[in-house]
Order: C-alpha cells, then structure tokens, then sequence
C-alpha cells in the first residue's frame, strides 16, 4: 500500500498514513456530470483540511485533446506544462484550486503508446504483451505515480466514459485489481440518473441495470449518486438502496442545482461528506468556510452588464450548452470577474460568421463590452475583426484572448497604420504579415513542435493598463498559440497609439490602446488561472470596465 505523509488533527502527527483513493465511475448515459460530481467530492474533503489531487481517465484513443474539434468535445484546456487536457481538468483547478500537470490525464493513447514502446525496447523480455497484465498494470503505475509525487492525502479518480464502453473495459479492471490492492482504502462512487415520467415518478430501473452492470466487472459501488430533476423521495432512495445493495445513506440525490459552485454545498447537505468520511475512516481536521462564502457572493443582488462574446463555435441558430462548453474557461472566469466585482454579467453568443453579413453598429450597439475568444483558422475573422472596429472606435471595452488579440493588431494595422490587406500568414500569403511565424519558430515547425503551450512569464510597462491590472511587472500566464506579432511592425503600430505593453524577449504578450476606456488583448489564456475565490485580473478589469461604461452611458444627455 502506498504511504503519503504523516496523519494529522490537532497539530499532532500520527505517523505515517495511507493514501486513500476515491473512484468515480459513471452509467446509463454520459454527460450526467461526473466531472462535477468529483470535482465536489474533492472540494469538501479540502473543506475538511485533507490535501486533495485528482485524475481524469479518458479511453479515447487520442494520446491527448489537443487535436480534438470544440463543436464535438468543448474547449482543449492548457495545463501549466503545456499538457492539453479534457475540459474536466479545468474543472477539477477550479473546485480544488491547485494546478496539474499533462500526467494527471490519462488517456487509452498515452497507455498503449507507452506499453507498445516498452515492448519494442525488449522491457517485457519476450513475453506476449496483453491487456492482462501489462496494460492493467501501466494504468495503475501512473496513478500510483500521481498520486505519490503530488504529495497529496486523497486522489480523486475519475474513469470517462460510461460501464459497459468498449473503450472503458481495461480502466475499469484496472479499478478492479486496484480496489483489491488498496483494500480498505478505495471507495467507488457511482454517478448515474434517475429519469423522471411525465407525472413525476422517479424511475430506478436505469440505476439497477447499471449498477448491475458494474457488477459484472466485479465492482460494487459504495457510494450512488443519483442525478435526477428534483430531490429523490425517500421511497426511491429506498429502491435503489434494496436493489443496488447500498446502505440508504449511501444513495445520494444530485439534483438540478442552479450553479455549479453550489454542487459541493448541496452535496454536503445530503450527507455526502459525513458517509464518505466514516466509510473511509477519516476525521476534520479544520472547517473551511471559504466555498460557503463564495456562494453568498454569488447569490448576494448584483448588478447586471451585459457583454457579447463573437466566436466562431457559437452559432446563434443552435448554440446551446455543449457548444458554450467550447469557451467553458471564458465563461467561467466571466463569472468568477462577476462575483469579485459584485456584478452579474449577461452574456450574448455572437456568431462571427453571422456579423460578417451583418451590421456590427446595430448588433453590438445595447452591449457594455466586447470580447473575442481564441480559435484557429480563418472563418469567421473578418467578422471577429468587425466587432474589434467597432470596440475601438465606440471606445466600448474590449477584452481580447489569443486570436483576439492577433486579430486587434490586424484591426489596428489595417484601419489605423493604413496598411491594406495585412494580416496573418496563417490565412495565406499578405503583403504585411503583421502575425507570422517568426524564423526561429520555423525551424521548431521541421521538429513538429508548432505551438507555445502552457506556462510562460512576460514583463509588464510601468505606467501601462497592464501593470495596472495585475499590480505588478513580473506574470506568469498560460498560452496556446502558433503564431506571434511580427516584430518588423511594432514600431510603427506604437508610434499609432497600440502599446505591447506586456513582452518575452522578442515576443509580444500584451497590446493595449492608449485612448481608449478599456482596450486590452493577451497572447496568452488568462481565463485557465481563473479561480472562483481568485479571479484573473484582466476578466475582473474587463467587468469592472464594463460596469463605468454602463454609468457613463446612463448620465450622458439623450440626444434630439
């Protein structure tokens, strides 16, 4: 077993502990919220003073999500290694505020491409390679590594997918063989649904049959949480607790919440954290008000704002949450700007494609702020650099990520610098390419590296709006980008007034307007450091920006 520290209550230790393992696996359909669901779990342990990690396990077959489309699987997070994660991971940041790494996901890609290098370096020495052993075996050497250089007290588990996936079969005996290994130590959380009828009636057999299913995989849960629309009876609670051979304190109701930073209160209130303590032999050690203080933030009277987000994955005609979920950091650090600032922002999804047929002067015109996400490639830029023209020369705030900060330099170049058709050479050939690749980055091109990924620090201008909002000259920020400024083109664009207020070496990381309320565009991906309790400070500035906007408007005399 695996030992993780010294015991500790009271300022007293008592020797060393065993690290505990929570395994949270899902069934009947997917999307019922396990992410968030463990994500809880780990928050109300961290309530109770434990050190808390955790491992999202995805069985697709991609080595990682770096190549995935956000319509299909929502946005690709940045860890601070550069590691190009599940959004899950984001998720788990924000709940236990702690930064991970590219190991802390694990994905059928990564476990096989291991394995089979093993073999053709002669590791296994002869033998036949199998899913038993060997491929069982590399799942549970990375989480046992994790978890041990993590230093952490308790490793949350969570396996993607649902029981029964093909994909999910060898994690899943993985699960198995480690629950023997970790006797004692291990305890399965099993999130599944209750569907409600069309008269209320809260319906088990989806429950029983998954439960059943994991069975077969010779796993029993310990712990059901049941998500459904409105609270389990008691009646029903009984049901699954009968059929699914679980103490009915176990059987845990994961109804609607109204926000998902309420989940782990909510948890907690069905008695979540008290079973789960004393099935796992664990004691508080403290009493962390922190997160019940952030939730009367939240639910406390703010002030509304309202802003338009102009992406290319937000089609007007279908955008729904899943397609929100391509910009789920955005949003997330809007909200967390919001509850900081005692405000509550309104977000509209504009569809970049859409504002290129259309007239920015009449979609943006009711709107506090502006902001242009990342992405790649060239549709729906020019309607991207419309909402900039219009954020620019109405002095309305504007927030640029990423792209949005490349495409405000190709803004600013074109229609202030007076230099026709710049742009990126992303897009093809430009007679000024103001974003490029720069030579060196060329030469990292033939190697296959393309982009700038995870942490990286930039040196802020004293005096700047930059230096301002973060409060002091040294950051450190997340990127994920291939291409940069064309440094042959800075002198001209500041002696115009677009100031790159924030640099690293040769490359720019910050461009800012000088007469303009709230102009502000990173290179790199503010939003993935964005913590409820912690807000970025760009997302927080922005709001705030918004918010002067709104009382600048609403004294200035109405015109005849």
């Amino acid at each position: 077993m695996t030992a993780a520290g010294s015991w500790r209550a009271g300022g007293i230790s008592w020797g060393v502990k065993e690290l505990r393992y929570i395994v949270v696996t899902g069934g009947v359909m997917s999307g019922l919220g396990k992410g968030i669901t463990a994500a809880s779990i780990g928050r109300l342990l961290m309530n109770n003073g434990y050190k808390v990690t955790a491992i999202k396990i995805d069985p697709y077959i991609n080595i990682d999500a770096g190549l995935m489309s956000p319509f299909q699987h929502g946005e690709v997070y940045v860890l601070k290694d550069g590691g190009e994660v599940d959004l899950d991971l984001g998720n788990y940041e924000r709940f236990l505020d702690v930064e991970l790494t590219r190991d802390h996901n694990i994905t059928t890609g990564k476990i096989y491409s291991t394995v089979i290098d093993k073999e053709r370096r002669g590791e296994y020495l002869g033998k036949t390679v199998q899913i038993i052993p060997h491929i069982t075996e590399e799942i549970k050497r990375r989480i046992r590594q994790v978890s041990r250089e993590g230093g952490c007290e308790i490793c949350l588990i969570e396996v993607g997918g649902t029981v029964g996936d093909i994909e999910s079969m060898p994690f899943l005996e993985a699960m198995r063989q480690l629950k023997y290994e970790e006797s004692g130590n291990i305890f399965f959380v099993h999130v599944t649904l209750a569907p409600s009828t069309m008269d209320g009636e809260q319906k088990t057999k989806p429950t029983q049959h998954s439960v059943k299913e994991m069975r077969e995989l010779g796993l029993q849960p310990d712990m059901i949480a049941v998500r459904c629309e409105k609270p389990l009876l008691p009646e029903t609670k009984s049901k699954i607790a009968h059929f699914c051979d679980v103490p009915i304190e176990a059987v845990i109701s994961c109804h609607d919440a109204q926000d998902i930073y309420k989940v782990p209160l909510q948890l907690d209130q069905e008695g979540l954290t008290r079973y789960l303590m004393k099935a796992m032999r664990l004691f508080p050690l403290e009493e962390r008000r922190d997160w019940a203080d952030l939730v009367r933030k939240m639910d406390a009277q703010r002030e509304p704002v309202r802003m338009a987000i102009v992406g290319k994955y937000t089609s007007s005609s279908q955008c729904t949450d899943a397609m929100e979920d391509a910009y789920l950091s955005i949003r997330e650090a809007i909200k967390h700007a919001g509850i900081e600032a005692g405000l509550l922002p309104q977000i509209t999804w504009i569809d970049a494609e859409e504002l290129e047929a259309g007239a920015p002067e009449i979609v943006l015109r009711d709107f506090d702020g502006i902001l242009v996400p990342g992405g790649f490639g060239s549709r729906g830029t020019e309607g991207k650099i419309k909402a900039i023209t219009y954020a620019r020369e109405r002095k309305v705030p504007y927030l640029g990520i990423c792209f949005g900060m490349q495409l405000a330099v190709i803004e600013f170049a074109r229609n202030v610098c007076g230099l026709e058709n710049a742009s990126s050479t992303e897009f093809g050939p430009t007679p000024h390419p103001v974003i490029a690749l720069l030579p060196e980055q060329e030469n990292i091109r033939q190697m296959g590296a393309t982009m700038r990924l995870g942490n990286y620090p930039a040196h802020l201008k004293k005096g700047s709006l930059a230096e301002h909002i973060y409060g002091t000259t040294e950051i450190v920020e997340r990127h994920r980008h291939r291409y940069e400024v064309n440094p042959a083109y800075i002198q001209l664009m500041e002696k115009a007034g677009l100031i790159f207020s924030g640099t690293n070496g040769d490359l720019m990381e910050i461009a800012e307007i000088l007469d303009h309320p709230f102009f502000f565009s990173s290179q790199f991906h503010p939003e993935m450091r964005s913590r409820p309790n912690r807000p970025s400070p760009p997302f927080l500035a922005f709001v705030q920006a918004m918010k002067a906007r709104k009382d600048r408007m609403a004294q200035a005399p109405i015109s005849a």
